[in-house]
C-alpha cells in the first residue's frame, strides 16, 4: 500500500501596506518663539485634503504629536469638509482660513506641541519648481511651539 503525503499548500506571503510618504520639507526645530516663516513645505498629490491629511498625519504625528486642528483655504481643498474628519483613526477638526492668514498655506495643531504653519505647494506643480519651494521654504531654523493663532 502506498502512503501518499497530503500537502497543505504553503502559505502566500503577506506584503504589508504602507501608505506612501507625505512629499514634505521641514525646518530645523529650535526653542525660539520667534515668528521666522513657514515651518517648512507641504507637496500633497491631490487636492483631496481628507485622503491628504492621512498621509500627512503618517510623518507629522511621530514628530510633533497627534494633529487635532487644522486651518485651509477652501478654494484650493475643492472637496473641502468643514467639521471633524476620521484621521487614521482619531478626529481631527478642519476649519476654514481666518481671511488675514496666507491663503497658500495650511496650519496644524496638536494639543502636545503648539502649532505649525506649512506652505502648500500646489498638487500641478512641476517637480524642479516644487523641490525650490520646498527647499526655500524649510530653510533656516523654525520655532517649535506656538499657541494656535486666534483670528
Amino acid at each position: 500500500m502506498a502512503m501518499s503525503s497530503a500537502s497543505s499548500p504553503s502559505p502566500v506571503p503577506v506584503e504589508p501596506y504602507w501608505t506612501p510618504a507625505a512629499r514634505l520639507s521641514l525646518r530645523q526645530v529650535t526653542s525660539s518663539r520667534t515668528r521666522t516663516g513657514p515651518d517648512g513645505a507641504w507637496w500633497p498629490r491631490t487636492r483631496d485634503l481628507a485622503y491628504e491629511l492621512g498621509e500627512l498625519s503618517d510623518v507629522l504625528d511621530p514628530l510633533w504629536g497627534r494633529i487635532t486642528h487644522v486651518a485651509a483655504n477652501a478654494r484650493h481643498w475643492p472637496a473641502f469638509v468643514r467639521g471633524t474628519l476620521i484621521v487614521n483613526d482619531h478626529e481631527v477638526r478642519v476649519d476654514w482660513f481666518a481671511p488675514h492668514l496666507n491663503p497658500h498655506r495650511i496650519l496644524l495643531q496638536s494639543y502636545s506641541a503648539g502649532w505649525w504653519d506649512l506652505l502648500v505647494v500646489p498638487p500641478p506643480t512641476a517637480a524642479p519648481s516644487a523641490a525650490r519651494l520646498m527647499a526655500a521654504a524649510s530653510s533656516g531654523p523654525g520655532s517649535r511651539r506656538r499657541p494656535w493663532p486666534r483670528g
